[in-house]
């Protein structure tokens, strides 16, 4: 019977009926971790700290470089049908979520996204010394990868729009407003899911790469919202975008008032 119940305990099938489901199997298998402290001043002196944060930046910083390079792209094309579309849009977003996830979650968790980190501050899953060190990086790494693309070609840039988020004809900016919500939550609620310790331990005989379903979430809701917002559900995204594209369009004024 030891042997039997060993079996079970590691997710073997051949003594299923013996498993227990449910809460008995989350109290055998899972005990809830104490919720991260607010303030940790540990962390500013930890490596591993410094380490994550830099993965965010570079998580972000390749995420923005080829996403709004794929957007250009699409943009640039006279003809959609020569191109990946919406649709090639929707899977670069949501591949490199699925890749960046995937490479960095066991370095700094794998945000890449100021709304998950936020969500899992709100959680305790993280104190607020890392959570504000993180969206810090993101947003650093976001605006470092749309000027990169911009670099290449400065006014092709600025005619196509810099992958920079709008509402598009027809929609309002509650609608707008509304869409990005929806989706950020559509995210966000897959995260906490994916990521559940609980359901690890529930179900350890089937195994969860968390990446996957992340990333599929992200691919999704850009087919849902890219014709109404170009989707941002990432503010990291929607600021780096915006700051480098505005941040030209701005200096295009300037020049057109000393020289019109």
């Amino acid at each position: 019977m030891e042997g039997k119940e060993e079996d079970v305990r590691v997710g073997a099938n051949r003594y299923g009926e013996r498993q227990p489901i449910g809460t008995a199997a989350q109290a055998k298998d899972y005990r809830e971790p104490p919720s991260a402290p607010l303030f940790e001043a540990g962390e500013l002196s930890s490596w591993s700290f410094y380490r994550a944060g830099i993965a965010e930046f570079v998580a972000t910083f390749l995420f923005l470089y080829i996403t709004v390079l794929t957007v250009m792209g699409v943009a640039k094309s006279k003809s959609k049908c020569s191109t990946v579309g919406i649709q090639g849009i929707a899977w670069a977003f949501g591949g490199m979520i699925f890749a960046l996830v995937y490479c960095t979650a066991g370095i700094s968790g794998g945000h890449i996204n100021p709304a998950v980190t936020f969500g899992l501050f709100l959680a305790r899953k993280l104190s607020m010394t890392r959570a504000i060190f993180y969206i810090i990086m993101q947003c650093l790494g976001a605006i470092c990868g749309a000027g990169v693309v911009k670099g290449f070609e400065p006014h092709l840039y600025e005619r196509l729009g810099g992958g920079a988020n709008t509402i598009a004809k027809g929609y309002t900016n509650i609608a707008g407003l509304g869409a990005e919500i929806v989706g950020t939550f559509v995210l966000v609620y897959t995260v906490f899911s994916a990521t559940d310790a609980k359901r690890n331990a529930r179900d350890s005989h089937v195994p969860i790469l968390a990446p996957l379903p992340i990333g599929f979430a992200v691919f999704l809701v850009h087919l849902a919202t890219i014709p109404v917002t170009g989707t941002g559900i990432n503010p990291a995204r929607s600021l780096g975008a915006a700051i480098i594209f505005n941040k030209d369009q701005a200096w295009d004024d300037h020049v057109s008032l000393i020289h019109p």
